[in-house]
C-alpha cells in the first residue's frame, strides 16, 4: 500500500530549482545609458530569445523604457511579439528560414533584404505591400549586398514598387568591439555611400541604421538615423568601455555535500585532488544547462556571500565546489552569475573563465533552467 506524505513533509524534499531570473529594471537602466549618448531612435534587438533573457520580457521592458523599435531574427519571432501586445515597428533582418511575406504583411513587420536574389523572391511572394530595408555590405562580408551589385538591387527595388516600399537602408560595423572610431571609419563611409546611392536611385527617404551596442556607445558617427541595441540591453558592452548592468541572475541548489580528506579525487578523470581536508558541495547544474565545460582556474559560484571555487571537471548535470571549512546543507542556493559584484560572479567573468564572449554564456543556458522575471 502506498503511503501519502503530508504536504508539509513532502515539501521538505523540494529544492530551489535552477532558475534564470531576468531583471527588467536592469534592462531599462541599460537602455537609459544608451539614450544618454545618442539622440536618435533606439531599436531593441531581442533575437535569440532576448539574448537568453526572454524576448517578450526584454522587449516589454525596453519599450517601456523608451525603445522606439524592435529587432528580431525572423518573422515568426516578430509575430510572437505582436501576439504579446507589442505595437512598435519591428524589423526582421536575418530570416534563416526564408520570409513569410503574408505573415509579415498581416503583422506589420519590416523586412531586411541583402541580395538581389532575396529581393526578387520577396517581390514575387508579396501579395500585399511590404516595408523593406535594403541591407548593404559595409565591410562585414557576412551578409548584405556587395557594392558592385547595388545598381541591380536598386533597379529591382524600383521595379517592385507597389509590392514593396523601401523605407530603410542598413549595414553592420565589423570592428565596433574595438571601441575605436578609426577602426570603423571605412564602414561609416560605405554606409554614407549607400545612403546617397539609394537616394539617387529615387528610393528615399529612408531610415539609415548601422551601429549596434558598441558603435552606439563609442562612436556618434555611426548613429545615423537609429541604433540597434541587443547585447547592451542585458548588460553586455562588447567594447568594454561602458559599465552596463547585468540583467539576469542564475541560481541553482546545492544537492549534496561531504567532508573529504586530503588527496580526494574529484570528478571525471580525477582532474582535481584536494590538498587538505575540506568540504565539497555539488551544485545541480552542468554543461547541459549552459555551464561551460572547459573552465580556467578561478571559476566559482557565490553561496551565502562567499565565492567558492569550482573543482574537478564540469559534468553534464553538476559542478562541484570546494567550500573549505563550511558545510553547506542540501538546498543551499548558489548564484552562478548575477549583477552586484563582490562574491557574485558576473557574466563577463564567466566568459573569461571559458575563453569566450559573454553572449555565448547567456544564450547557452539550457531549457532545464527555469525562467522567472523580477
Amino acid at each position: 500500500m502506498t503511503t501519502l506524505l503530508a504536504p508539509e513533509r513532502a515539501s521538505l524534499s523540494r529544492l530551489h530549482a535552477p532558475t534564470l531570473c531576468t531583471l527588467t529594471d536592469a534592462v531599462a537602466e541599460n537602455l537609459h545609458r544608451v539614450r544618454a549618448v545618442t539622440t536618435v531612435p533606439i531599436m531593441a534587438v531581442v533575437k535569440a530569445d532576448g539574448y537568453g533573457h526572454g524576448a517578450v520580457t526584454v522587449a516589454r521592458a525596453a519599450v517601456a523604457a523608451g525603445a522606439e523599435w524592435l529587432g528580431v531574427t525572423d518573422v515568426a519571432e516578430a509575430v510572437m511579439l505582436r501576439e504579446a501586445g507589442l505595437t512598435v515597428p519591428i524589423l526582421s533582418w536575418l530570416n534563416p528560414s526564408g520570409i513569410d511575406a503574408e505573415a509579415a504583411a498581416v503583422h506589420r513587420v519590416d523586412i531586411a533584404v541583402g541580395s538581389v536574389e532575396e529581393l526578387g523572391q520577396l517581390i514575387a511572394d508579396a501579395a500585399d505591400p511590404l516595408r523593406v530595408h535594403l541591407q548593404l555590405d559595409t565591410g562585414m562580408t557576412r551578409g548584405g549586398c556587395p557594392l558592385d551589385e547595388w545598381p541591380e538591387l536598386f533597379r529591382r527595388a524600383r521595379l517592385g514598387r507597389g509590392r514593396i516600399e523601401v523605407v530603410g537602408v542598413m549595414g553592420h560595423l565589423p570592428r565596433a568591439d574595438e571601441g575605436d572610431p578609426a577602426a570603423n571609419a571605412a564602414a561609416v563611409l560605405r554606409m554614407r555611400q549607400g545612403r546617397d546611392a539609394v537616394l539617387r536611385a529615387g528610393l528615399g527617404p529612408v531610415l539609415v541604421h548601422l551601429a549596434a551596442t558598441s558603435g552606439a556607445l563609442t562612436d556618434p558617427a555611426t548613429h545615423f538615423g537609429m541604433v540597434r541595441i541587443g547585447a547592451g540591453l542585458v548588460g553586455i558592452d562588447p567594447s568594454e568601455t561602458t559599465a552596463l548592468v547585468g540583467a539576469s541572475r542564475w541560481t541553482a541548489p546545492v544537492v549534496h555535500s561531504a567532508l573529504v580528506p586530503a588527496g580526494t579525487a574529484v570528478g571525471y578523470g580525477a582532474a582535481h585532488l584536494t590538498d587538505r581536508e575540506t568540504h565539497l558541495s555539488v551544485v545541480g547544474v552542468g554543461y547541459a544547462d549552459g555551464i561551460p565545460r572547459e573552465l580556467a582556474s578561478g571559476a566559482g559560484v557565490e553561496i551565502d556571500g562567499v565565492r567558492h571555487p569550482i573543482v574537478g571537471r564540469v559534468s553534464m548535470d553538476q559542478i562541484v565546489v570546494d567550500t573549505g571549512s563550511a558545510h553547506l546543507p542540501r538546498g543551499a542556493v548558489a548564484t552562478v552569475f548575477g549583477p552586484g559584484g563582490g562574491a557574485v560572479p558576473s557574466v563577463q567573468e564567466w566568459a573569461r573563465w571559458a575563453g569566450t564572449i559573454p553572449h555565448t554564456v547567456v544564450t547557452g543556458i539550457g531549457t532545464r533552467v527555469q525562467r522567472s522575471v523580477a
